[in-house]
């Protein structure tokens, strides 16, 4: 009897048969019943695997659903469970167990990988020592950096200038990023230190960098450009042409803020005398052509920065801009905010920028004679050299490397060795300090570096000039020291032999200061015996400009006329040079005065000690070849006197050889008579000394 509950589904049992036909029937219904368990059990797994196919998907979408399960799982009473055995709970760990055992074997067999098995992968390289390319982000600290540099053998490889490179560009960044007001004089030296013709790229990059970031401290890097634009002025052309670059960039784009920074760093480039007042006029004028709210005021912020310096150096061109700013507030179509600032500039300019200084005085660092001034146009086409940025391999680069040393020490000097016996001599007695500081006293500077400098300051002084006017009044304001005046005078006739044709206008400047002081005239006096006695040294053109100027200086009455007894006209005593001189000294006199008057004033009685060695008359032979001399030029006129001087000279010759000739003839007669007057006196005294003789005896 079957128990209830339960329902056989098998066959009903046959009938009791033997037994060999009971054991077949056994072995049927065993492998009959181990076919079912399997397909069953084929069943169960299929089910398992498309059911935890599903919940991995769920899962994959909501992650949080597996954490929220599991803890519904936990929370759930063991009642729940399958089977309300207390050993439930083992055998559905049991079935997880085998299920998951289950899923592998299907995944391994399943998987397409099972085909070849993998090898395991190798471990990471480990780092090198020395990173031969880009450091890739690994921040290598300064001693392991320089430990590095040390341990390469070879100074001309790729990654050595690599890592020269890298630590060049740190070094400059930071140097640029410390500047301020109060250390930018120690920091000079630290910075020139650098391989600045290198990394000029890389300086000026920083430089502009900065300055955007914190347009404050425009003043700080524009006087660190021009300590190193004295040393080094392609360097101070290229950050001109980088920043007028993004100046121009900035006023395509209408970038206000960009452009704002770079009018403010050209502003101050112009105070510190980098960049030339022209190209701040030029700006100004672009940014007033087509006048807009914002270009007028960065117009009015620039000539806030740099309007002391513009009324010093270009009053008219200053005057013209602000004639444009009175337009435009005439005009009335900008916004009342920029009428109020236009305004303001008024009266920042009737205060004569009080409160805006060109340079303070602690960033006053560079004399105005040193520094190099650049000019250029904003029309023309500028090359940034943007490839100075990146770093590239350098077949000399050791070569430079040695070239740049011996530079550094030519502008840096010892100053390793200067704080070496500064430390030693502060260690030592008080009566070896003095002892030092008078032997200090006695060094003097042989190099001239003052001369040069003050040569350089006339120089530019009168090129830079419109005028002589202008030109003279800025020469009287240079302090010059007793004996330095004829620094002048050389640097005038200097300029003056190096020009193309001749100008008026050294003349003029000449004869201004003639007559200004009497020292500038006899300085001038001793440049003409110099240069007559150096004149074969001279090319054809400077010659030529030398001898107007002295010509144009005697038609003046700047010079006095007796420095022409410096001339001495001979065939033997003047060369082809000195001929041409002459020839061009008096043909010019002639033009200036007229052939009358310069005759009047070779014939004045006064001065005609100072023209007998032109007009020489010792000899027909040197009278003739003067004659001959001016007759060539075409100023046989002012020989005219010389000529009867030379007709009447066997005349006068016969006239000197009378009187001689009487002199001779009397002077013989005297002599006899002297002669018979002796012979008659010692005679008589012979006779005397007889007698006495006598009447001893």
């Amino acid at each position: 009897m079957m128990k209830s509950g339960k329902v056989d589904d098998r066959p009903p049992r046959p009938a009791r048969v033997s037994n060999g036909e009971e054991e077949d029937d056994r072995r049927t219904r065993r492998s009959r019943a181990s076919d079912d368990e399997k397909e069953d059990d084929r069943r169960r797994r299929r089910a398992r695997a498309s059911d935890d196919e599903r919940y991995d998907r769920r899962s994959k979408r909501d992650p949080g659903r597996h954490h929220r399960d599991s803890r519904r799982r936990r929370r759930r009473s063991p009642s729940s469970d399958s089977g309300s055995s207390p050993n439930g709970r083992h055998r559905r760990d049991g079935s997880s167990r085998r299920r998951a055992e289950d899923r592998g074997r299907e995944e391994r067999r399943t998987s397409p990988e099972r085909k070849e098995p993998t090898s395991p992968l190798p471990p990471p390289p480990p780092l090198p020592e020395m990173i031969p390319g880009r450091t890739g982000g690994v921040y290598i600290p300064p001693f392991r950096m320089a430990q590095m540099l040390r341990d390469v053998e070879d100074k001309a490889s790729p990654e050595y200038q690599r890592l020269t490179w890298d630590a060049l560009k740190k070094s400059i960044n930071g140097l640029v990023n410390k500047v301020n007001g109060t250390n930018i004089k120690n920091l000079v030296p630290e910075l020139l230190a650098e391989n600045l013709v290198r990394g000029r790229g890389l300086f000026c990059q920083s430089c502009i960098k900065s300055q955007m970031a914190s347009p404050g401290f425009t003043d700080v890097f524009a006087a660190l450009v021009a300590v190193v634009n004295t040393k080094f002025p392609e360097i101070g052309r290229l950050l001109l042409v980088r920043v007028m670059l993004q100046l121009k960039r900035a006023y395509k784009r209408n970038d206000k803020p960009q452009l704002l920074a770079a009018t403010k760093f050209i502003a101050h480039l112009v105070n510190q005398v980098v960049v030339h007042e022209v190209v701040a006029l030029e700006l100004l004028a672009v940014l007033l052509e087509n006048p807009t709210d914002d270009s007028v005021e960065v117009a009015v912020g620039f000539v806030k920065e740099c309007g002391a310096i513009l009324q010093d150096l270009t009053p008219q061109g200053l005057h013209a801009m602000f004639e444009r700013f009175r337009g435009i507030l005439h005009e009335g179509e900008i916004d009342k905010r920029v009428q109020f600032l236009i305004e303001g500039l008024f009266a920042i300019r009737k205060a004569k920028f009080q409160g805006f200084p060109a340079i303070s005085p602690e960033l006053d660092l560079v004399e105005q004679e040193d520094q190099c001034t650049h000019d250029m146009s904003f029309e023309t086409e500028l090359d940034p050299e943007t490839n100075l940025n990146v770093f590239r391999v350098n077949p000399n680069f050791v070569e430079d490397e040695k070239a740049y040393e011996s530079l550094k020490k030519s502008i840096l000097g010892d100053e390793m060795e200067e704080d070496e016996e500064g430390s030693d001599d502060a260690s030592d007695d008080e009566d070896e300090e003095e002892s030092d500081d008078e032997e200090q006293m006695e060094i003097r500077d042989k190099t001239e570096t003052n001369l040069i400098n003050l040569r350089r300051t006339i120089y530019l002084t009168i090129m830079s000039s419109v005028d002589f006017e202008e030109a003279g009044h800025k020469l009287l304001k240079i302090k010059l020291e007793p004996g330095q005046e004829m620094e002048l005078n050389i640097m005038l006739l200097e300029c003056c032999s190096q020009e193309r044709t001749y100008l008026r206008y050294y003349g003029l400047l000449g004869q201004r200061f003639c007559m200004i002081n009497k020292v500038f005239q006899e300085n001038f006096e001793k440049c003409f015996v110099q240069q007559y006695s150096m004149i074969h040294r001279l090319e054809t053109n400077k010659l030529r400009n030398v001898a107007k100027f002295f010509a144009h200086l005697l038609g003046t009455d700047a010079l006095p006329w007796h420095v022409l007894a410096y001339i001495r006209l001979t065939e033997e005593d003047t060369t082809s040079s000195s001929r041409i001189f002459i020839k061009i000294l008096f043909q010019e006199l002639s033009e200036h005065l007229g052939i009358r008057l310069l005759n009047e004033r070779l014939n004045d009685p006064n001065m005609q000690d100072s023209f007998e060695s032109v007009f020489p008359r010792d000899h027909p032979k040197n009278t003739r070849f003067s004659i001959n001399f001016f007759t060539s030029i075409g100023l046989g006129g002012i020989t005219e006197s010389l000529r009867e001087y030379l007709k009447n000279m066997p005349r006068f010759i016969m006239q000197q050889q009378k009187p001689a000739s009487s002199e001779s003839e009397s002077g013989g007669e005297s002599s006899d008579s002297g002669s018979s007057s002796e012979s008659e006196s010692s005679s008589d005294e012979s006779g005397k000394k007889r007698s006495k003789r006598r009447k001893r005896s």
